[in-house]
């Protein structure tokens, strides 16, 4: 069974950045992509960047283009996302999230982790 455990989350200011953290356990662990989604008060949870586990292509949401960059350390087990140029608009709680080893869809998800920008 894989665990994810997010963390790095915080309050900051407008401008500012953040570097959340993914934290992967289990017997073995060797997805096909990992993802970043993020859930704002009162919306529906979206999805934010993704990374391919052995290659680490990318692919981000528009919103975040050019501020945002998602990578891996395989050896760790690790994903991140560095924020950077936060915004209101940014505010949520950030999940990340894995797939098996075949296939895209997302089945094992963290806990999340709270980001409050201030402006």
């Amino acid at each position: 069974q894989v665990q994810l455990a997010e963390s790095g989350g915080g309050l900051v200011q407008a401008g500012g950045s953040l570097r959340l953290s993914c934290a992967a356990s289990g017997r073995t662990f060797s997805p096909y992509r990992m993802g970043w989604f993020r859930q704002a008060p009162g919306k529906e949870r979206e999805f934010v960047a993704r990374i391919s586990w052995s290659a680490g292509f990318t692919y981000y949401t528009d919103s975040v283009k050019g501020r945002f960059t998602i990578s891996r350390d395989r050896a760790k087990n690790t994903m991140y996302l560095q924020m950077n140029g936060l915004n209101a608009e940014d505010t949520a709680v950030y999940y990340c999230a894995a797939t098996g080893e075949f296939g895209s869809d997302f089945r094992y998800w963290g806990q999340g982790t709270q980001v409050t920008v201030s402006s």
